[in-house]
């Protein structure tokens, strides 16, 4: 049986997008840290969406970060993010393509926070 929440960013990452002001439409919510796929907000404010992985990463080319997960081989996966003319970073190795993703999606969240 297939996992559609894996498709979803964890809690914890959505809630720092959501306090980066990420703010699109989503399919689903998070209330508390529970996901929520019912496509509907809930009726009261303590909410945090839940956007998709490609969502996440859409919405951070769109703040002009370069961002690339790859593999030269089919066990090992690494990720590289430029953000401006001279910074860059080319990430450790890791064991699954959704390792590397959340970890590349953790490594924006920190450089948004951090400029």
């Amino acid at each position: 049986m297939y996992n559609l929440e894996r498709e979803f960013v964890p809690f914890i990452q959505s809630n720092d997008l959501k306090s980066l002001g990420f703010n699109e439409p989503c399919f689903a919510t998070y209330v508390g840290e529970t996901l929520d796929l019912n496509l509907q907000l809930p009726s009261d404010s303590y909410f945090t969406v839940a956007p998709l992985y490609q969502q996440a990463f859409r919405w951070f080319r769109s703040k002009g970060f370069i961002i690339d997960i790859t593999t030269h081989d089919h066990d090992i996966y690494e990720f590289y993010i430029k953000w401006s003319a001279d910074k860059s970073i080319l990430s450790d190795y890791y064991d699954t393509y959704e390792e590397a993703e959340l970890e590349c999606l953790k490594k924006l969240i920190e450089i948004v926070k951090n400029n």
